[in-house]
């Protein structure tokens, strides 16, 4: 069985795949994926329509999820006052596939579960399209890595711990991994 703590694995220039094991049922885990107020304990809250065509709103407010801390600049505005932006539910098979995008047709995130037992297998697969949104695929990645964490900890009961100082070295680290992909 794979870590949870292990790096996602760069598919090519265009995208980026994270497997983690999360505490089940399968159930569970999807409404940590679609319910508003459940998603914004990890990632961000917003209303996702669970239909092909569905809108998606990302309202991401960090300063819940880490109210005590200071982000890099250039995430200022997502730690307060926060961001909204919405994407487009492109698949939805609950509870086992969810694909959207995430604010720009250009980047698309899927969300594949697999009963494993009394786990869940997550496998989360960040696309890109395009060279702007390709030259953000390690702040996808080291972001996508942190909001597991986070999920992780919100599943299992414990405290959340810190984000923003993680996700900068993740970001780095997902820099160099990209870099030299022999590194991972």
């Amino acid at each position: 069985m794979k870590s949870n703590d292990e790096y996602g694995q760069f598919i090519g220039s265009a995208e980026v795949r994270i497997v983690r094991t999360l505490p089940g049922p399968i159930e569970r885990i999807w409404e940590y994926l679609t319910d508003p107020v459940k998603r914004a304990r990890w990632f961000c809250g917003g209303v996702l329509e669970q239909q092909a065509g569905g809108k998606v709103v990302f309202a991401m407010h960090h300063k819940n999820l880490a109210p005590n801390e200071t982000p890099p600049a250039k995430y200022a505005q997502v730690q307060d006052p926060g961001v909204t932006f919405e994407g487009r539910v492109l698949k939805c098979e609950p509870p086992r596939l969810l694909v959207y995008t995430f604010g720009s047709e250009d980047s698309e995130v899927t969300f594949e579960l697999t009963p494993q037992g009394k786990s869940v297998q997550l496998v989360l697969t960040h696309r890109t399209r395009g060279a702007e949104e390709q030259a953000e695929l390690c702040s996808y990645a080291s972001g996508w890595h942190t909001h597991l964490r986070l999920l992780l900890a919100e599943l299992d009961g414990r405290s959340l711990g810190a984000f923003w100082a993680p996700h900068a070295q993740l970001e780095a680290e997902y820099r160099q991994l990209r870099a030299d992909p022999a590194r991972g």
